[in-house]
């Protein structure tokens, strides 16, 4: 699953559109690179998000099958890192 679809389908963001603006303004990484809005997310992968007035970090837990996931679910694909 693309990077943008990720963030939106498991609620990091609350639209796709609002991930294509932070990966384009290189507030999106995964490891410590930048990332395009076309990477693919796998399992295992750091993602460091940097929002206007904080940063916050996740571990991929799961990959959803679908493209939205409830709020109550997200533990089940995402970990915050602190």
């Amino acid at each position: 699953m693309r990077i943008d679809s990720f963030l939106n389908a498991v609620n990091l963001v609350k639209r796709r559109a609002i991930a294509q603006d932070m990966i384009a303004h290189n507030a999106v990484f995964i490891g410590d690179k930048p990332v395009k809005a076309s990477r693919e997310v796998k399992v295992g992968d750091k993602i460091l998000l940097q929002f206007l007035t904080k940063s916050a970090s996740y571990l991929v837990l799961e990959i959803p099958a679908s493209r939205t996931v409830p709020k109550g679910s997200q533990d089940r694909f995402v970990k915050e890192l602190i």
